[in-house]
């Protein structure tokens, strides 16, 4: 298949446009948390520098579970989907001195299906990644019922593409985590449990479909999303997220050049969170240039699973070379 190319500054935010179904305002407020909670000047993990987070917190019952993260090219908004169908978005608000501080204007609502009905069913809602296109169409990987949505802007009713075959094979919650267009506007996927010799299994597109590649897994971490930056390398987010050994991330780079059919990825170490630096169980990742500043801005997000012993974390950092 064929995707137009991807220029993130054109998708300025058309993010509204494309918004599916039904939003509605949504109260949001945010705690501010430091990146080391026992050392409040600490500012670094490996080569990110941090530019302050919240604990995102909503009185409605629907708000949290978000697994994919989309930011606009110039930081003014963002979208988030969630496991249970529905779809956030927010104004981002900004300290004086550039960090982020929380949200505004949020409206919470739900996607829709082919007949352009709210997604119902939880095999149909489990949205877990999505990627934004140049004309701010949005395509989202959804679990269970494992398949690939593009809603278009203005479009209530979304068209399903044609997904990867080995899909099939993959386990109802293991399916595609990390979602991205890459520069030249052909998606990059991996799926978060669906591996290969203890290799996570994941495709490019092209103009004939999908081809597979891998991605290498180590120490009991997973793909949960991919964000691409503005000169083409990509960044995947890892979780690992166990009662026994606890919680922890990762940010890899991968070379655009290394993304090619058949491929074996294993991407650059740019820092790995674990306590008592700020984390919780990171599943969406976004990347932007601040060209006013020349700086990478990489923007993260947690799903709570609607868990009162987890929370919604909103991060943001700089990308130092």
């Amino acid at each position: 298949m064929t995707f137009p190319l991807f220029r993130p500054l054109a998708v300025a935010l058309a993010l509204l446009a494309a918004a599916p179904a039904w939003p509605a305002p949504v109260e949001v407020s945010a705690e501010p948390v430091p990146l080391n909670e026992k050392d409040p000047d600490a500012t670094t993990v490996g080569r990110l520098r941090y530019l302050g987070g919240a604990v995102l917190k909503s009185p409605d019952p629907r708000f949290g579970g978000f697994s994919g993260l989309a930011v606009a090219a110039d930081g003014a908004r963002l979208i988030a989907v969630s496991d249970h169908g529905l779809r956030l978005e927010a104004k981002i608000l900004y300290t004086p001195e550039g960090r982020l501080a929380g949200l505004a204007e949020a409206d919470l609502g739900s996607l829709s299906d082919e007949q352009g009905r709210s997604l119902r069913s939880p095999a149909e809602r489990d949205a877990e990644a999505l990627a934004v296109g140049p004309s701010g169409e949005i395509i989202v990987a959804f679990e269970r019922d494992h398949r690939l949505l593009r809603y278009l802007p203005g479009i209530l009713v979304p068209e399903r593409l044609p997904h990867p075959e080995e899909l099939a094979s993959a386990p109802a919650n293991g399916g595609i985590e990390g979602l991205t267009f890459l520069k030249d506007g052909r998606l990059f996927a991996v799926a978060e449990e669906l591996t290969r010799g203890g290799r996570a299994v994941g495709w490019i597109s092209d103009a004939e479909g999908w081809s597979p590649l891998t991605y290498v897994l180590s120490d009991g971490f997973v793909v949960t999303d991919l964000a691409t930056l503005p000169e083409g390398d990509v960044l995947a987010l890892e979780r690992r997220y166990t009662m026994r050994i606890g919680v922890a991330a990762r940010v890899r780079r991968i070379a655009a050049g290394a993304i090619a059919p058949g491929a074996e990825l294993a991407g650059e170490m740019i820092a790995e969170l674990r306590p008592p630096l700020v984390l919780d169980n990171m599943e969406g990742i976004s990347a932007r240039r601040d060209s006013s500043l020349g700086r990478t801005l990489i923007y993260m997000i947690s799903d709570d699973n609607f868990n009162p012993l987890q929370r919604t974390l909103l991060l943001m950092f700089e990308l130092t070379e």
